[in-house]
């Protein structure tokens, strides 16, 4: 697998679960894409004022979004892994006997692009529909979005094209001890990486309101 993490050299990708503590920064993410990265990930040109939309009214008691913060605590990439009954599924022919099936939408930044990020948060996101009982997930996208073509042609999903939209279907094997102790280890090392971010992001600002600190 493509990643940080080649040949031994370099940081790994460290996928966090996102909170309401992280919705502002959310919103800074997705306004910082670039306006052709914004079609891909949203299938429209939104602007702002919706974008803004989108994330005030994600349910994270419902929903599961992930985050990669970088070094200096500002994320990089953000997966929204949305729940819905069965019947409202467009996955009409991928039966399940489950309750739910997941959606699963992903933006990376274009600075960060090519080393495996987005495919490390789909495995990350696949793993968490395993464990909590769903065995359909499916994305829904654009045809011309190539990094999600990548993504879903590398997991074995089935993809269905119609009218320059694509719909990609993946079918879960149900959880073992391993995939669950997979995910509470990898949140585990992710929130220490967060934790450590966030400490010393807060430690150089107070330092430099320190008085006769010399600003850059």
């Amino acid at each position: 697998m493509e990643s940080w993490k080649r040949r031994g050299f370099g940081p790994a990708v460290l996928v966090k679960e996102l909170h309401e503590r992280d919705r502002r920064r959310m919103l800074k993410h997705f306004l910082a894409l670039e306006k052709s990265d914004r079609l891909l990930r949203f299938g429209t040109q939104l602007p702002d004022e919706l974008v803004e939309s989108y994330v005030n009214k994600i349910d994270f008691s419902r929903d599961v979004v992930y985050g990669v913060y970088n070094r200096v605590f500002k994320l990089i990439a953000v997966g929204h892994l949305a729940f819905a009954p069965k019947e409202k599924s467009p996955a009409k022919h991928a039966a399940t006997t489950k309750e739910r099936v997941a959606e699963f939408g992903v933006s990376v930044l274009r600075s960060t692009r090519g080393m495996g990020v987005g495919t490390k948060m789909f495995e990350r996101a696949a793993i968490h529909c395993r464990n909590n009982d769903v065995d359909t997930m499916y994305m829904h996208c654009l045809s011309s979005n190539q990094t999600m073509m990548h993504i879903a042609k590398k997991a074995g999903m089935e993809i269905q094209r119609d009218y320059g939209e694509a719909d990609a279907y993946l079918k879960l094997l149900p959880p073992n001890p391993a995939s669950v102790l997979q995910e509470a280890v990898e949140e585990q090392f992710a929130m220490l990486d967060y934790t450590f971010k966030a400490n010393t992001r807060a430690a150089v600002k107070w330092l430099d309101r320190l008085p006769g600190r010399k600003q850059d």
